[in-house]
């Protein structure tokens, strides 16, 4: 016998040498018949056809009822990595599903005949599988497939340290998408495809994108936003950024740390900004209040005749917050002492488990777009649990515990169940502090903000003397700081023209402009309208305005004037008046803060981290600018949630409300009565799982000297139900250190 024939003889599911692991659950009963060992059934085709009835492929034979799962998980498994290895051998294949109506089909992959120059062209998919021998696969199977990929790329997430939530970012649900439709054989991207090739396509791509915003800028103009920043390796960055009613885009950053920050060198740097946008769409430019970048935009201002610096107005507001810190002691002292309560739990891992127990899940700290702001609406968020920390801080559970019997916990106890202490001052704080919140939200908000900002400062000075009972005594120290910062600072021309110019507020009865007001209109008007004969087209049509003739007094644009945005309203209904609406657009489109560039440090961090060090600038700046304005499209494309369009997406913690302080001193326990009659009482209820409010015998607080009464310690101030009104302008900790995470690279070295 030849030795081919003795190989043939050998070969695994030949009769004396059934190697093949099918043999293991079916009978030889024939002539390549074989019985099935679960539901008996005898097959023809031998025991290739056996294996496919019991992974149920349901390829030219029925599925077996009977066999166990794990069987047939194991024969799927089997029969698809043979699969594998066959494609491996040949090109041009790929798997196409179809489905049959049990949603339980694969089609088997088969090898493509074609021949050269014939034949239609077909879907890119169809070229690739013979539809009248396509074949189906039970679910398991697909199941088990799906399961290798995932695993796959969960190990990738793992050993990149990869935020979970990336599996959410739209481009990550595309790039799956367009990987499968490409099919077996796509060659991975290399190294410096990554980082130069696709780098600079996407960048073409993004300019391409952003051309429409450029071309509104002509229409509506555009504000210029700068704000520096330092990295972790302390390194200074200097970010520009453009605004307009579309959205805010990236242009550039540049690495500052061997720049000296003299007024000079900011001018020139903001200069050449302007270059780049082009001067005949810039209307201001908006920045911080540091002394240089003052100087910087009064001399811009004298070379550029036809634009204004303006001062970042969330950042005046987080100064007036500051100062109300800094130079009222109640203030001083009440988030002293609530800070001591947040870093106190939030610093023990069982009394932060705890707190949650008793609020549902809530947090106490509230992160806000500025530092201050976080300190009182941590206070608002302490004041709305009041009742929660009261009944955890004198429950059986607090009592018997070791954190009970130390000195700082005595003292903490002792802040939280001061009721007619504490409690009042946090109440008092929050009634000056929330009206400006609220501004600082406007500001802060992608609505354009400049027609509005100058009624709002006044409405939350109102609002402030209306929680103090219009005692002047004790609103008066709180209206001079607001007045030292508002006059000295943030009131501009152009806050000035915004408010003569918003049609919800010209046409108000009430509406009756002073002197700064048209002083500030007629400002803007002599710097942004170069041409004296149009300045005097617009003085014209102002009377025109004023008086609601033409198409400003027509019925839509009356109804009109509380619902549209001021701007969109001057498009609609100023035709008659063509310069004028030109000049109102232009005023009416404008941001007031710098804030956009603080809500996106996360970005710029991640770009600058050490891991990146050694990337040049201009790969940086690339890298950014990809990232940030790729996120607009997004944004577009997608309903923001609230917390979105206010811009938190990449708010950070406020370390000093989390992080431990010092051991206070001595003399802060004095400040306290450690004695509480209520604490069984608030123990009682707790014990039934009821959050409480606990009151003060008398249910009200005595007269304070200058006659006003705080008896509302457990009530937010006038005008809100709820001091959590405010919280679609914070959000919880688990959230904010999920977008913490959002924007990380890789660790790629690089």
């Amino acid at each position: 016998m030849s030795n081919l024939a003795r190989k043939k003889i050998k070969r695994k599911n030949a009769p004396g040498n059934r190697s093949d692991l099918g043999w293991e659950h079916g009978v030889e009963v024939g002539s390549r018949q074989v019985q099935c060992n679960y539901c008996k059934e005898i097959h023809s085709g031998g025991i290739y056809r056996l294996k496919h009835h019991l992974a149920g492929t349901r390829k030219n034979v029925s599925a077996c009822p009977s066999v166990p799962e794990k069987v047939r998980e194991k024969f799927a498994t089997l029969l698809y990595a043979q699969s594998e290895a066959s494609i491996k051998k040949k090109r041009w294949y790929t798997i196409e599903e179809e489905d049959d109506g049990n949603d339980d089909e694969l089609v088997e992959v088969q090898q493509l005949h074609s021949s050269k120059g014939r034949g239609k062209h077909i879907g890119s998919m169809d070229k690739f599988v013979t539809k009248n021998k396509q074949v189906t696969m039970n679910r398991v199977f697909k199941k088990g497939e799906r399961d290798l990929v995932i695993q796959q790329i969960a190990r990738f997430f793992y050993t990149s340290a990869i935020p979970f939530n990336c599996v959410k970012n739209p481009e990550f649900l595309q790039m799956i998408d367009m990987i499968s439709r490409f099919g077996i054989g796509l060659k991975p991207p290399s190294y410096h495809e990554i980082r130069e090739t696709c780098l600079k396509k996407e960048v073409d791509f993004t300019q391409q994108m952003l051309e429409e915003y450029k071309i509104e800028w002509k229409k509506t103009g555009c504000s210029i936003m700068s704000d520096g920043w330092s990295d972790k390796k302390r390194r200074s960055i200097c970010n520009f950024l453009v605004n307009s009613p579309k959205g805010t885009i990236f242009l550039y950053s540049i690495d500052t740390s061997n720049i000296s920050k003299t007024a000079e060198k900011v001018c020139q740097m903001l200069d050449e900004v302007v270059d780049r946008v082009g001067e005949e769409n810039v209307v201001q430019l908006v920045t911080d209040n540091a002394a240089n970048y003052k100087l910087a935009g009064e001399m811009l201002m004298q070379k550029r005749k036809c634009l204004f610096w303006t001062p970042c107005a969330a950042h005046c507001l987080d100064l007036i917050l500051e100062d109300f810190e800094k130079k009222i002691k109640d203030h001083k002292y009440t988030i002293a002492k609530g800070k001591k309560i947040t870093t106190f739990i939030y610093s023990r891992a069982m009394l932060l488990n705890w707190l949650r127990d008793f609020t549902k899940g809530r947090e106490l700290i509230r992160p806000a777009a500025t530092r201050f702001a976080t300190s009182y609406l941590t206070l608002s968020c302490l004041n709305e649990f009041k009742g929660e920390l009261m009944a955890m801080f004198s429950s059986e559970q607090w009592r018997c515990s070791k954190f009970a019997k130390t000195k700082e916990g005595k003292r903490i106890h002792a802040i939280v169940m001061d009721n007619n202490g504490f409690w009042r001052l946090v109440v008092k704080c929050l009634k000056a502090a929330i009206p400006l919140l609220k501004v600082l939200r406007l500001v802060d908000s992608d609505t354009p903000p400049m027609g509005f900002i100058y009624q709002e400062m006044e409405k939350a000075k109102e609002e402030i003397q209306k929680n103090f009972n219009n005692v002047q005594k004790s609103y008066k120290e709180i209206w001079d700081i607001i007045d030292d910062r508002w006059e000295m600072q943030l009131h501009r021309p152009l806050h000035a023209a915004g408010y003569y110019l918003n049609p919800s507020i010209h046409y108000d009865p009430s509406f009756d402009p002073g002197s700064d007001i048209k002083l500030g209109l007629y400002t803007c008007l002599q710097r942004m309208v170069p041409e004296v004969s149009d300045r005097k087209k617009i003085d014209m049509q102002l009377e025109k305005f004023k008086q609601a003739k033409g198409l400003f007094g027509i019925e839509a644009a009356i109804l009109a004037r509380d619902t549209k945005q001021p701007a969109e309203w001057w498009d609609s209904y100023g035709d008659d008046c063509p310069e004028l609406k030109k000049f109102a657009i232009r005023i009416l489109s404008l941001t007031c803060s710098s804030s956009g560039c603080e809500r996106n440090w996360s970005a710029f961090e991640m770009v600058h981290s050490k891991r990146r060090n050694r990337l040049h600038q201009k790969k940086m700046n690339d890298l950014v600018f990809v990232m940030y304005n790729l996120k607009i499209k997004q944004k577009r494309a997608k309903p923001l949630s609230t917390k979105e369009e206010i811009g938190l997406e990449n708010l950070s913690s406020d370390d000093e409300w989390l992080a431990a302080d010092s051991v206070d001193s001595e003399d802060d326990s004095a400040d306290f009565n450690e004695d509480n009659e209520g604490d069984d009482e608030v123990s009682r209820v707790a014990a039934k799982g009821k959050s409480v409010l606990v009151h003060d015998v008398s249910d009200e607080f005595p007269e304070n000297d200058d006659g006003s009464n705080d008896d509302d310690s457990d009530r937010p101030p006038p005008g809100f139900e709820r001091v959590r009104d405010f919280d679609d302008y914070a959000m919880d900790v688990d959230t904010r250190k999920d977008i913490d995470d959002e924007m990380r690279y890789d660790n790629d070295s690089d």
